[in-house]
């Protein structure tokens, strides 16, 4: 999911792509100079729709596909939300895709439940359908699902703050991404699971919502400030609202003795936490994700097995401050590995 980092050259690239229409197939990236050089009328078609193509995560994410594509000699064309949460743009891209031919289509859902219709009627037109990085709901509605456990990156984040909290009290608050999101909600409950808390437990003083954005992972934590001072405890369902929640802290000086977690391992989150900014972040691999659902249509296409199921694309728990009883890798290793 997320990210600030300095834009790189295939993100300039994909906004490029944008300034035209967000939504349309697009032959920017894979379809024009990243698909398969040889590619012609006749070759296997893929589709990549992510959530926004602005967000680093999807941005490596895209990047894997393409790579993949070229590898596997498939053509690929890319489409995304104008905003995560555009489940409406999704459903267009979907619909363009299907009418241009393709074998399969990879997608990151916005809206977990209200993109089934769509992806039901692509897999009737016998599109194979691939969720990435978060799951349908329900998870059967899609051929098959690579991704991050969820639930085990938030109960890292949540036994590693346990551990670092060395028996005091905590006062919990935890940024979170939207409502009806899978892809927050198991973090948020993995992380309560890794903490030994219950929802609704006393210990979480503040709850608020930030769509995975720095600004309004910055305006949630002075809110939550607001309401509870003493919070020393804060788990974010990304780094973007990990460094809005830094910012809030710093501002009122209380940086250096509240503890943040996140989740997604991105090369800037990942930096923060060598930077003492954040404690420590469950890093997931969104390049491998897409590279391995790349692969799956070039075989449904090549010999008609379709991929199924969940396949697990990894997590590890990112620090620099290693906590007995907790697995975890320093950020040597974490920024070699950043979303890869």
């Amino acid at each position: 999911m997320s990210r600030i980092s300095r834009l790189p050259v295939s993100l300039l690239r994909a906004a490029a792509c944008t300034g035209v229409a967000a939504l349309a197939l697009t032959a920017c990236g894979s379809g024009s100079g990243s698909g398969t050089a040889n590619a012609g009328s006749g070759s296997v078609k893929v589709g990549l729709i992510t959530k926004t193509d602005t967000n680093p995560f999807f941005v490596k994410m895209k990047e894997g596909a393409e790579k993949a594509a070229k590898e596997n000699g498939v053509e690929l064309s890319t489409a995304a939300g104008k905003f995560d949460g555009d489940n409406a743009g999704q459903v267009t891209a979907i619909e363009n895709m299907v009418a241009a031919g393709v074998k399969g289509i990879l997608i990151t859902p916005s809206d977990s439940k209200a993109i089934v219709p769509a992806v039901e009627k692509a897999k009737a037109k016998g599109v194979l359908v691939i969720a990435l990085d978060t799951p349908t709901d329900p998870e059967s509605a899609v051929d098959a699902l690579f991704a991050t456990d969820n639930l085990k990156a938030g109960e890292l984040i949540g036994e590693y703050a346990k551990a670092a909290m060395k028996g005091k009290a905590a006062k919990i608050a935890t940024l979170d991404l939207a409502p009806g999101v899978s892809v927050g909600v198991q973090r948020h409950d993995g992380f309560l699971k890794g903490f030994g808390v219950k929802e609704g437990d006393p210990s979480v003083v503040c709850s608020q919502d930030t769509g995975g954005d720095q600004a309004k992972g910055q305006t949630a934590m002075e809110n939550c400030l607001q309401k509870s001072p003493d919070i020393n405890v804060v788990y974010t369902i990304n780094e973007p609202a990990a460094l809005g929640a830094y910012t809030a802290l710093k501002a009122k000086g209380r940086e250096k003795d509240v503890l943040i977690v996140s989740v997604d391992g991105g090369c800037t989150g990942t930096q923060a936490v060598k930077d003492g900014k954040i404690a420590a972040t469950s890093q997931q691999y969104p390049l491998k994700m897409a590279a391995e659902g790349v692969k799956a249509v070039a075989t449904y296409a090549k010999d008609g097995k379709k991929a199924s199921g969940y396949t697990d694309t990894g997590v590890t728990l990112i620090t620099d401050k290693a906590q007995d009883g907790v697995t975890s890798e320093d950020t040597a290793f974490g920024l070699e590995n950043c979303w890869g």
